[in-house]
């Protein structure tokens, strides 16, 4: 098995500054290929929402780099990976607490985070960051931790009411900016053929799940090219229908060989 992957981040129509940030690393081990994707939607006006994004992944990068070769030497454990990430997210999270505090501003980011191992995908979410898997349909993996998710939940609100509400975009916690912390963790098994998406919520808004799912459908995406150039397509899409957000988006096929390509 290998991995083909391309992200596209873009200011959008609106802001001034990305706050956005998308990491994308890929490893061999014992284990076979590992690829990392983590996404980050940051908060906090002018630059403060990039430092705190652009912070959380150098801390992803790092770990990768020396933390996850150590966790595969000694066992991979998916209990010891939840540990660590649970770690990492709370001390990150107390480090842009800290130095918002010191400069008098409120900032934070989400973060989504998937981790790529033969057979299994390991997954980590605080906020409204997004992970889907896509087979033969559109799968989101993940749960909005926001004020109108919860709302559905308790049954309050429809799916419908939810998409037009003025509160949809508020977050229940993100990293930095919540005094309690309670990351989402999911794990499942990864068939053959298969492609993962990670997004801002800022590229779901304006697209449909159909739309999402003909752009990025695993047998249509046979390279690098290809993916970057529809992550470009739905990003402009996105911007045409006025979406006023930074726009973020990342891609992962998995094949066999070598890439796979049906009409």
């Amino acid at each position: 098995m290998n991995y083909i992957f391309a992200a596209h981040t873009d200011v959008g129509i609106r802001k001034s500054t990305n706050q956005d940030s998308v990491l994308i690393m890929t490893a061999e081990s014992d284990f076979g290929p590992i690829c990392m994707g983590v996404i980050c939607d940051g908060m906090g006006g002018l630059a403060n929402g990039e430092l705190a994004s652009a912070t959380l992944i150098r801390a992803f990068q790092v770990w990768f780099r020396t933390e996850l070769p150590k966790l595969l030497v000694q066992g991979f454990s998916q209990d010891e990976l939840r540990i660590q990430w649970n770690d990492l997210i709370h001390r990150e999270s107390r480090r842009i607490a800290d130095h918002g505090g010191r400069h008098h501003m409120r900032m934070g980011t989400t973060v989504a985070a998937l981790l790529l191992m033969p057979g299994q995908y390991h997954i980590v979410n605080v906020g409204d960051s997004r992970v889907y898997l896509l087979d033969q349909a559109l799968h989101q993996l993940t749960k909005d931790q926001t004020f109108v998710q919860r709302e559905m939940e308790l049954g309050r609100m429809t799916g419908e009411e939810a998409a037009r509400h003025p509160q949809r975009n508020v977050l229940l916690q993100c990293v930095g900016a919540s005094d309690t912390i309670e990351p989402d963790f999911f794990s499942g098994p990864i068939g053959q053929e298969v492609s993962f998406l990670l997004c801002t919520d800022g590229f779901r808004h304006a697209l449909s799940p159909e739309e999402i799912y003909q752009r990025f459908a695993p047998g249509l995406l046979c390279s690098e090219q290809m993916i970057r150039e529809n992550e470009i397509y739905l990003t402009e899409l996105n911007k045409s229908r006025m979406e006023n957000d930074n726009i973020s988006v990342a891609v992962i096929k998995i094949c066999g060989e070598g890439p796979i390509c049906s009409r």
